[in-house]
């Protein structure tokens, strides 16, 4: 019975070491090196997007601009509205991303929506009916950082005014930055197109 038991203890060890070799070190290193391949790298950091050699943020994640004054002078476009974020509008949290799980049909979202459409309505200067739907309902992540061309062709208006820029300009920024990347949806990065507004204003 010792004999045995020693045997098939024997072979368990055995099992670990070669599982913990195979998946605790040649497959992380395996990830590691495909991910140096050239044209990957980019990715397998995070898609980062740098500045004057100083990270500014990821092209994958949506974190909305806060700005101090009064709405109407807010000079930056803004993501979807974030589930964690305290206040209707406000900054969500990307470390606890997240839907809010709530049906269309819930009364509590019902009622964050209608309040998230009339403040956005009141910063544009636009009537409610014309906010479109992904301007008041999160998305599953909370993070998420695109928008929809309509959404960004309604807030070009307040941001071209409050940079000193052209209407013409900010819509041809609009129009570049749009594209049909994820599930061929047009949609338009928030980030990357808030620093382009910014390089603009700056001349």
């Amino acid at each position: 019975m010792l004999k045995s038991l020693a045997k098939q203890s024997g072979a368990a060890l055995r099992v670990l070491l070669v599982f913990t070799v195979l998946l605790g070190v040649a497959y992380p290193l395996g990830v590691w090196a495909f991910s140096r391949v050239p044209g990957l790298e980019h990715q397998a950091e995070g898609s980062l997007i740098e500045r004057h050699d100083t990270v500014v943020g990821s092209s994958l994640i949506g974190i909305n601009p806060t700005f101090d004054g009064p709405p109407t002078r807010d000079p930056w476009f803004h993501t979807r509205p974030s589930a964690s974020a305290d206040t209707p509008l406000g900054q969500g949290d990307p470390a606890t991303s997240g839907g809010s799980n709530l049906s269309a049909f819930n009364p509590e979202q019902v009622t964050l929506v209608r309040e998230r459409r009339q403040l956005i309505a009141e910063r544009e200067g636009v009537a409610p009916s014309t906010v479109p739907a992904d301007a008041v309902t999160a998305s599953g992540s909370g993070v998420d950082p695109d928008i929809s061309p309509a959404y960004a062709r309604l807030q070009t208006d307040r941001v071209a005014r409050n940079n000193g820029l052209g209407d013409a300009q900010v819509r041809a920024l609009v129009a570049k930055y749009t594209s049909g990347d994820g599930i061929g949806v047009p949609s338009v990065n928030v980030l990357e197109l808030n620093l382009a507004v910014r390089a603009t204003a700056a001349g």
